[in-house]
C-alpha cells in the first residue's frame, strides 16, 4: 500500500466513524494550534552510519527511560519512543515527507523529547522498571512490530516504578502515516484530547475540516 494513501484510508475511516457517532465537537483545554502551517523552509534529517535518518534534536542520552522521562518533563515536554530500522521505506518518508514540513518539525521538537531507537540495535537500554537489555530485546518486550513504531507515553508515570511498556502508554502510530494524520495524533497528545475524549478519528476528521477550509479560503483560490 503506498504511502500517500493511508492518509486517506484513516480520513475515510474517521468519515465513517463520525457518521456512526454523530458530529460531536471536540475542544482541547488551552486551544489547539493551527490545523496546519508553512512547510517551507523544509527541515533536513542526516542519515547515519546506521542506515536510518535521525532528526538532530532527537535525545541523546544513556538512554535510561525512566530519567529520559524524568527530563522531558522537566522541560515541559512529552515523552515518545520511536522505533526505525535499516531499509524501512515508511521510516525514510516520515523524515523526508513529514517531519520535513516545517510546521510539524517545528511542533514535534518544540514540545516533545524523542528517543530514537533501532528495531535490531545492541544499544544497551534501560526500561522504565529498571530492567536492563538492548533496543532488539526492547522491541521485542514492548511487542513492536512495525516501523516506524511512536510510542506516546502518558503524562506522569510516578508512583509506577514496577510498570513498563504498554502500562505506561496512550497509544501508539505504527507504519506510514500521512502528515496530516501525523501531526494532528501529536497534537491530540500534547493537548491532552484523550482526556475527555478517546476517539482519536473525531479529533482528526474536525482537523482535516480545517485544513481543507484553510486552503479554499487561501489567497488566490
Amino acid at each position: 500500500m503506498r504511502f500517500a494513501n493511508l492518509t486517506s484510508i484513516v480520513s475515510a475511516c474517521a468519515v465513517i466513524a463520525a457518521i456512526g457517532i454523530g458530529m460531536l465537537p471536540v475542544r482541547a483545554a488551552g486551544g489547539l494550534p493551527p490545523a496546519a502551517g508553512p512547510s517551507e523552509p523544509l527541515a533536513v534529517a542526516e542519515q547515519g552510519d546506521d542506515g536510518i535518518y535521525h532528526q538532530p534534536w532527537f535525545v541523546s542520552s544513556f538512554l535510561d527511560l525512566k530519567e529520559d522521562f524524568a527530563a522531558a518533563k522537566a522541560q515541559g515536554k512529552r515523552f515518545a519512543v520511536v522505533f526505525e530500522q535499516r531499509g524501512c521505506i515508511y521510516c525514510v518518508k516520515m523524515h523526508t515527507e513529514v517531519l520535513a514540513k516545517r510546521y510539524i518539525n517545528d511542533y514535534v521538537r518544540e514540545n516533545f523529547a524523542v528517543v530514537q531507537l533501532n528495531m535490531w540495535g545492541s544499544r544497551e537500554v534501560t526500561d522504565f522498571d529498571g530492567t536492563q537489555t538492548t533496543e532488539k530485546k526492547l522491541a521485542e518486550r514492548w511487542g513492536v512490530m512495525f516501523t516506524p513504531t511512536v510510542i506516546f507515553f502518558k503524562e506522569d508515570v510516578d508512583g509506577q516504578d514496577t510498570q513498563w511498556g504498554q502500562a505506561l502508554e496512550v497509544t501508539r502510530m505504527s507504519l506510514g502515516i500521512g502528515p496530516g494524520t501525523f501531526y494532528d495524533l501529536f497534537v491530540w497528545i500534547r493537548a491532552k484530547v484523550y482526556e475527555t475524549d478517546r476517539n482519536f478519528q473525531r479529533f482528526h476528521l474536525m482537523r482535516y475540516e480545517e485544513r481543507e477550509a484553510m486552503k479554499k479560503n487561501a489567497p488566490g483560490q
